[in-house]
């Protein structure tokens, strides 16, 4: 009968109670026929003790790949999940004699002694089947994925009275960052502890003893100093008991002054440059030069609500893709207020966007409006002279009308940008019922054109329509007719020469009719 079948036949009872003469003789296949089968691992799992299931590739790539499994479990009862440090150290010390003596000196193997259960054990964080060299590769690694399973938990700091800021103050210490952005030289926590003989800095023999720290910065600081060893990695400046040693305190009083004078020399700038602003707008809006009506009321209210649903919706969209961002933090920890208020934005748009499809059939004005913003040939003509002229070839720039080629573009992109955005939208929200008639992949589709439509739109409205309203030195900082529909008539003569509505005679004083440039009609002030 084979391994196999003695498992089956016999039960998990004896699995743990094989005879040693067969054991000795098991070969790594025969081990194998039944650790690689993760459904029969899954289904005795029910049984005594915990079944382990071997991943044979990741075997392969081990540092112990030329090992037999005898080697390592001589004896299987020795190896019983209940058991603690000393039983699982039985088979790795034989071939690594100084690391379980280190290991064992370690506040790691006198906890174990102790009977403390949540000590780590050599497979802990060298892996049990995949053995790999922690002193290799990424630094950090040691830091990130290993020391952090137990000096991150709430709940062995607390159980244990350790710091529990450990691991986040070396992550925010110059180290950490060093380690995080990919520095192949930086310390980690093994650099400064040890890797085995781990203890506490009032030992004598720890490597963080005062009267070894010059020794132990020298490793990657030739010359360290004593003054240089007394420098403290793990700082947390946001603590009041910081540290009680001098420097500590002095870091913790110059933190508090500097953000006190950064938030009243800052927020004093801030609110005096706010108030200049909106003396110098108000001025702006009251300016007589300001003649010529641009955008009509109607219009002026279809642009701030697509304004402000398209800003809502670029900040919580980024927010959902990255929510480790700092702008998914500046939104709120829930990540369910930000994907619902996206939706709500969403639905914004689009009701804008059929809102303005009433406009434009059922009023002369919003019809007149698409007439003069659809593309002609002239506008191929004002292309080219364009670049001409911006090139330095040409003299004169292209005389436009009503709209030039740059507003019509800007337009028809955010139809197209408009439909693109809410049909693929409406897909992945509704991703269930869309299943119900069509395969899973249009899902998978549609929110790909989804993402990087978002990030064409918002690039186009930064790079493209944020010059032409905000930077131009013509209109900065802002060109005003998105607040009250208004522009100068310099402006006016220096954008849109050819358009045939042209107020007469200069500025009108307020409180007379100005001249529509959209309707050609005298409208009250």
């Amino acid at each position: 009968m084979s391994v196999r079948g003695l498992w089956i036949g016999m039960g998990t009872v004896l699995t743990f109670a094989l005879p040693p003469a067969v054991y000795a003789g098991l070969k790594d296949a025969d081990c194998l026929e039944c650790h690689a089968d993760r459904t029969l691992m899954k289904t005795n799992a029910a049984g005594r003790g915990i079944f382990v299931f071997v991943d044979s590739g990741r075997l392969a790539a081990s540092a112990h790949k030329t090992n037999s499994c005898a080697s390592c479990h001589s004896d299987i009862t020795d190896n019983h999940p209940d058991d603690g440090i000393a039983a699982k150290l039985v088979d790795c010390h034989r071939c690594h004699r100084q690391a379980a003596q280190d290991l064992a000196a370690s506040v790691h193997g006198r906890a174990s002694t102790g009977g403390v259960r949540e000590t780590p054990t050599c497979t802990d964080c060298h892996s049990g089947h995949y053995i790999e060299s922690l002193k290799q590769g990424d630094p950090s690694r040691s830091s990130a994925a290993i020391c952090s399973r137990c000096h991150a938990s709430e709940r062995i700091n607390t159980k244990f009275n350790l710091p529990p800021d450990r691991v986040t103050t070396f992550f925010e210490s110059y180290h950490g960052l060093a380690g995080a952005y990919g520095s192949p030289l930086v310390a980690n926590c093994a650099s400064c502890h040890g890797y085995h003989r781990i203890l506490p800095s009032t030992d004598p023999d720890s490597t963080i003893h005062p009267a070894h720290l010059v020794q132990t910065c020298g490793q990657c600081h030739p010359g360290a100093t004593e003054k240089f060893a007394l420098s403290r990695i793990h700082v947390n400046l946001q603590a009041a008991n910081s540290g009680s040693d001098l420097g500590s305190q002095i870091n913790w009083w110059v933190r508090r002054i500097y953000l006190l004078l950064i938030v009243t020399v800052v927020g004093g700038m801030l609110a005096h440059n706010l108030l200049l602003l909106i003396k110098k707008v108000k001025a702006h809006l009251g300016s007589e030069g300001r003649a010529i009506l641009r955008m009509s009321p109607t219009q002026r209210w279809q642009h701030a609500v697509l304004a402000l649903s398209f800003i809502v919706l670029a900040l919580t969209g980024f927010a959902l893709k990255w929510p480790d961002s700092w702008l998914a933090v500046m939104l709120g920890s829930s990540e369910s207020i930000r994907r619902w208020t996206h939706r709500i934005a969403g639905v914004v748009l689009i009701l804008v966007g059929l809102y303005h499809l009433i406009y434009v059939f059922r009023t002369r004005q919003g019809w007149q409006l698409v007439k003069d913003l659809c593309p002609t040939r002239k506008d191929l003509s004002d292309v080219l002279t364009s670049v001409r002229y911006l090139s330095g070839l040409r003299k004169e720039k292209p005389k436009i009308g009503r709209f030039g080629y740059a507003e019509k573009m800007e337009y028809w992109a955010v139809v197209w940008g408009t439909i693109i955005m809410g049909v693929t939208g409406l897909i992945v929200w509704f991703k269930m019922e869309i299943t119900q008639w069509l395969p899973r992949w249009v899902v998978d589709v549609a929110l790909t054109i989804h993402y990087y439509e978002a990030i064409l739109a918002c690039l186009a409205i930064i790079v493209w329509h944020f010059y032409h309203v905000m930077f131009d030195p013509d209109v900065y900082p802002l060109n005003l007719a998105c607040w009250d529909g208004k522009v100068s008539k310099h402006w006016h003569d220096e954008e849109h020469p050819l358009e045939e509505v042209r107020p007469s005679g200069g500025p009108q004083p307020a409180g007379t009719p100005e001249v529509s440039a959209e309707t050609g009609k005298s409208q009250p002030v």
